[in-house]
C-alpha cells in the first residue's frame, strides 16, 4: 500500500491565495476584540500556517467558548456532534449575520 504524505499533499490549490490578496494582510484582524460568547466564522487564511483548523471546517460558523493561549477554542455543530475547533485569530472573523444594519 502507497504511504500517505498527509490531506494537504498534492492540493496546490486548496486553499491558495488570488494574486489581489496576496501580500501583508491590514491589521483588523489582530485588533478586532473576540468575547466569550461571540459567533464567528471560519475562514481559513492559507498564509498563516500555525492555528491552521482543518479544511472541512472551512465557512463553518460557532460560538467563541474560551481563549487558550494565543488560540480561541470554537464550538461548532456538525450534525449531531458538537465539535471543539482550535483555531488562531487569523482563521476566525465576526460573523456577517450578526452584524447589525
Amino acid at each position: 500500500m502507497r504511504k500517505s504524505h498527509g490531506y494537504r499533499h498534492g492540493t496546490r490549490k486548496l486553499f491558495s491565495k488570488k494574486t489581489r490578496d496576496k501580500g501583508i494582510r491590514p491589521p483588523d484582524y489582530i485588533l478586532t476584540p473576540y468575547e466569550e460568547g461571540d459567533i464567528v466564522d471560519i475562514i481559513i487564511d492559507p498564509s498563516a500556517h500555525k492555528g491552521m483548523p482543518h479544511r472541512r471546517y472551512h465557512g463553518k460558523t460557532g460560538v467563541i467558548k474560551k481563549k487558550q493561549g494565543e488560540s480561541f477554542i470554537v464550538e461548532i455543530k456538525q450534525g449531531k456532534a458538537i465539535k471543539n475547533i482550535i483555531a488562531r485569530r487569523e482563521h476566525i472573523r465576526k460573523s456577517r449575520s450578526q452584524i447589525k444594519v
